[in-house]
């Protein structure tokens, strides 16, 4: 049997990654507004998974897709999926740091931006390196991310990245100093009694106002309509 996560059109091995493949991954690959001409980035993509999404989605039009991943077992795991995968020609890997990979770019040069990014900046970390390298912005501080995104974001582009509540509002709240405007906010539950776990939030270079909505993972113990319209396109049993 193999290892790791089993899509529609896809499968996912995420051994060697820091973070395995999560709801929060998932949920961005499939909330994302994506272009239908132009590169694709996918920042820190670990196994793959938001890239193969992206790939999915985009199948109709062909998007060239980058990922960056900067740590070797993830890399090595992300570049096993793409050449599995049914879009390989698309996919291309570049195992670097975001920072240095966007300073060879030019700016403005890509379409959209998907990011799962490192989401604490303090606390105790993890004793797995690539563990904690996934989940601590020590490499990839937020304030060089929204740098990073400013410098490569085409003017008409779209940033979609997710977060836990309290670091997502203060990276929406440090955006416009990197000129980048929040555009639109998703407030993810998972139940309707409970607040609001994460925040997807959508970055563009235009000045406007920020829409918000909010999704609800579950109701009344089982996957709510609106989490199954979402994602129905690539969890199998749904």
């Amino acid at each position: 049997m193999a290892k790791g996560f089993t899509f529609k059109q896809f499968h996912v091995n995420d051994h060697g990654c820091g973070m395995p493949v999560s709801t929060d991954g998932v949920m961005l690959g499939a909330w994302a507004a994506l272009p239908v001409s132009g590169q694709i980035l996918d920042i820190g993509t670990g196994s793959g998974l938001l890239a193969l999404m992206v790939a999915q989605r985009t199948a109709e039009h062909g998007n060239a897709i980058t990922a960056i991943e900067v740590d070797d077992g993830a890399a090595q795991a992300a570049r096993r999926n793409f050449a599995d995968s049914l879009w390989a020609p698309r996919i291309g890997l570049a195992h670097q740091t975001i920072q240095g990979w966007a300073s060879q770019q030019p700016a403005g040069s890509v379409a959209a931006i998907v990011c799962n990014p490192p989401y604490f900046n303090h606390g105790e970390q993890a004793d797995c390196q690539a563990r904690a390298t996934a989940r601590h912005t020590d490499t990839l501080p937020h304030h060089e991310l929204l740098a990073a995104i400013n410098h490569l974001l085409s003017p008409t582009g779209s940033a979609s990245l997710i977060l836990p509540v309290y670091e997502g509002k203060q990276l929406i709240a440090a955006a416009p100093s990197h000129q980048l405007y929040c555009q639109r906010v998703c407030e993810v539950k998972t139940t309707e009694r409970k607040v609001a776990s994460r925040l997807l939030i959508a970055l563009s270079a235009s000045p406007s106002t920020c829409q918000t909505e909010q999704l609800v993972i579950h109701q009344g113990g089982e996957y709510s309509e609106a989490f199954v319209a979402l994602t129905k396109a690539f969890y199998l049993k749904m």
